[in-house]
């Protein structure tokens, strides 16, 4: 499932208000998606603190704790020792906390034996979990698990947990980067989503692009100031995006960057009607002009004639897929809940090709279309 579906699970999984049945919950899916940032999200979301435990790291100790100085004694007079349990396990104790696990296909076994205990009774060498403490673990294991050096998880183990797997679409990507990365590499990705990570198999050494590692060039491209005067700094912005991304996604990003002024802007469309330029698109092409339009908010603005006319112009020469796309953009999805102020002048504006919108789109869901460029 994408990210949006897994949020959408999650509101109806966790209620803060009702927490007897806020059961432990799985995230699996590759590396650098973006499972830990969801976690954090879902934190925010709540008003909860995140406490994080990268179980690959923890020893026998850190769950058990540190033995205390003096030692106790039962009513019989018995000396034995006792620990002091760390903090962050007492804070999930006395306080409603996201206890989040990271890795736990990757810790040890006798740390998976604690944290089954957690994620079955809520309990650990005498302490109990806050009621409102939620349990979440994030491992890269399940479907893409032989690409990784983790652990298996037998029928027990994964019965204490509420399991999901996540594979994020672009779409999710493109929502949460548009103001977060520069308008640059998000138009890269949007233009070039291959390369936004790697799907295959992984050999030894090689250096793959990650959804993480486009976001950290990003980060370095900005502070180093590469997005100004991009053309003159291209052998340098290559160098360093091959350290993060491998070569062949380096070299996609240095051409994309030598062309990036002849790209067609949403302006271009609406307000130019350079739609013909377009006729050579692919289905890609037209899927990142798409969402390009949908994202510069243009659509939610009442439009003239002229442009809508541009934009019924670019619609009857969309692939059917990309078309389909581009009317939930004026409709709005079931649970948006949204009508959009141009969707009936919109509907009744004659194309090109003779046809109202409305027309030319109920021959796309019927599969009738007529070509006439």
């Amino acid at each position: 499932m994408d990210f949006k579906t897994l949020d959408l699970i999650l509101r109806d999984l966790i209620d803060v208000n009702d927490t007897s049945a806020n059961y432990p919950i799985m995230i699996r899916g590759r590396h650098g998606i973006g499972k830990s940032q969801l976690v954090y999200q879902l934190g925010e979301r709540l008003g909860m603190k995140v406490i994080e435990r990268r179980a690959s790291q923890m020893q026998e100790g850190d769950l058990v704790g540190m033995p205390k100085q003096a030692p106790s004694w039962t009513e019989q007079g018995t000396e034995y020792a006792s620990f002091n349990s760390f903090g962050w396990f007492v804070e999930c104790c006395e306080n409603p906390r996201i206890l989040f696990f990271d890795e736990v296909d990757r810790g040890q076994q006798v740390i998976r034996q604690g944290i089954m205990e957690l994620t079955d009774s809520r309990k650990l060498f005498g302490k109990t979990l806050h009621p409102g403490t939620i349990i979440v673990a994030a491992v890269n294991g399940g479907k893409y698990g032989s690409e990784y050096q983790v652990g298996e998880m037998d029928p027990a183990e994964l019965d204490r947990w509420t399991v999901y797997d996540v594979e994020p679409s672009v779409e999710d990507w493109l929502a949460w980067a548009k103001d977060e990365v520069h308008p640059v590499m998000w138009n890269f990705i949007n233009h070039n989503r291959d390369h936004l990570e790697h799907k295959g198999s992984f050999e030894p050494d090689e250096v793959y692009p990650s959804r993480r590692a486009v976001v950290r060039l990003d980060s370095v491209l900005s502070r180093g100031n590469y997005y100004v005067k991009t053309k003159e700094k291209l052998d340098s912005i290559m160098n360093l995006a091959m350290g993060f991304l491998g070569l062949g996604t380096a070299v996609a990003f240095r051409e994309f960057i030598m062309n990036y002024e002849f790209q067609l802007t949403v302006e271009d469309i609406v307000d130019s009607g350079r739609y013909k330029e377009t006729e050579a698109w692919g289905i890609n092409d037209h899927l990142a002009m798409t969402v390009k339009i949908g994202n510069s908010g243009v659509l939610t603005q009442e439009l003239t004639d002229h442009q809508l006319k541009n934009v019924a112009n670019y619609f009857v020469m969309l692939p059917s897929e990309a078309a389909a796309k581009f009317w939930i953009l004026f409709c709005g999805s079931e649970e948006d809940d949204y009508q959009n102020p141009n969707l009936v002048k919109f509907s009744k504006t004659v194309a090109f090709n003779g046809l109202k919108v409305a027309e030319h789109y109920s021959q796309i869901l019927t599969g009738n279309v007529i070509s006439d460029k």
